[in-house]
Parts: C-alpha cells; structure tokens; sequence
C-alpha cells in the first residue's frame, strides 16, 4: 500500500485561544478522495487552512509528502505540490482567462494546458475574456484549471458548489475525481452538499461541534442516512463522542 500524500494527526487549532476544530485525524493516498462534510461552523475551512500551514495548530500534527508541515509557509508547499483551492475563488476579475493560466506556472507548458482545457472545455472559448464577465460556475472551473496546472500532489477544494446551480456540480465533480484517480493526486473535498460529495469520494468524514463524529468508507454512509443526518445535524447520540462506522 502506498504511503499517505497527507496525514494528519490529532489536529486541534483556532482562533484567540478558541478551538474551531478538535483532535482530526485523517490520511489520504495517491489517487483517494475525501470528503470533509459538515455544517457551517463545524470546522472544516480552519482544518483545510491548518493543514497548509495558514492557521497554526494548537496540537498535532500534518505531514504532507512525508514532511511536516511549516507554519505559514504556505507558498512552499504549494511549490512542493499542496494546492488549496480557496472557497472565495482568488480569481482577479481585470485579468483574461488566458493571463490566469500565465499566473498558474512560470514556464509554458502547452501539453499541460491542453489537458486541463480537455477536462475543462468551456474555458477552450474563454481565453480572452476577463474573469470579472465570467458566470460563477466558469469562474469556479478557472479557480480548479489553475491548481490542476501545476500538478499537484495533493489537492483541497473547499466548498467547490457554492453559490453554483448543483447541475454544474454534479458535471464538476466527477471530472475531478477521474483526474485524482488517472494522476494519483490526493483529492480532498470539503463540502456542505452531503450526497453530491460521497458519491464521488472513497471517504467520508462528518464534522460537527468543531470534531469528527463520524468517518467511514463513503458507499457506507451513502447506505447509512439516518445516521449521517443525525451526525451532520447534530443529534445527541453525536454530541458526545466520536463515532466511527465499520469499514
């Protein structure tokens, strides 16, 4: 078995002292897709920010391509191949499509770009026009196309649907998942959209109350409703300990 792209151990981190998460643990492998699912305010952006070194922890420990993790060292880790897509986009509204995939890399690399343009090929017509005149959706594809450039090793996207009509989401997500799969990138997806996201992860785990309550194999919780309501809303069987499903 190949060893984790990403491990994180026991991860607790926040803001003024207080925890936003609490004690996560996870691994991903080339080619695995998480989804970190939860509420608003469950955690799951401060875990995805701890993890490239943006929110420093308060304890544990990440290891990504079996180094530790740097405190705001974030610009090197993406040179390393860590890339976080941001739920805000970073996208520059002034600037073309075509000037962002300047950005992405410093050398040209057409072969590269062609592939990206196949996975994505309503950016193929959208060289030319300014980000600020793109739909949200062409937007979000931009955001993703830019990281997927520069051949990551690993991969976060958080809240890729938001704001986005879920049929854009549901053309999206499997695209990504095909290029985790094809490439060996460890794919994690932070999400809000429970069903759209397990169906195309391998992992599924559920946060609320800032920790995990429930980690499981994705086809097991898809068969588990209930349960994964009750975790995902925060039923009392949930608010109290962790809950780890069979794989």
């Amino acid at each position: 078995m190949s060893d984790p792209v990403l491990s994180v151990r026991n991860l607790t981190a926040g803001y003024g002292g207080v925890q936003a998460v609490r004690d996560l643990t996870f691994d991903v492998a080339p080619g695995e897709v998480v989804a970190l699912l939860g509420p608003n305010g469950a955690g799951k952006t401060t875990a995805l920010l701890s993890i490239v070194g943006l929110v420093p922890l308060m304890s544990g420990e990440v290891r990504a391509l079996g180094r530790e993790v740097e405190s705001k060292r974030p610009h090197r880790l993406a040179r390393r191949g860590v890339m976080l897509v941001p739920d805000d986009r970073g996208v520059f509204f002034g600037l073309s499509v075509r000037e962002h995939f300047r950005l992405a890399h410093r050398r040209p690399d057409r072969e590269r770009e062609r592939q990206v343009l196949e996975r994505f090929p309503a950016l193929r017509d959208l060289q030319g026009r300014r980000v600020g005149l793109l739909s949200g959706g062409e937007q979000q594809m931009l955001t993703i196309a830019k990281a997927i450039l520069a051949k990551p090793k690993v991969l976060m996207i958080d809240e890729m649907s938001l704001g986005l009509a879920p049929k854009i989401v549901q053309e999206m997500l499997p695209s990504i998942r095909d290029l985790a799969k094809e490439e060996g990138i460890g794919l994690v997806l932070v999400e809000q959209h429970i069903e759209l996201a397990l169906s195309v992860a391998d992992r599924g785990i559920i946060l609320n109350h800032s920790r995990v309550v429930l980690d499981a194999p994705a086809k097991s919780l898809l068969n588990r409703r209930a349960d994964v309501e009750a975790a995902y809303f925060g039923a009392d069987e949930y608010g109290d300990a962790d809950a780890v499903l069979p794989s």
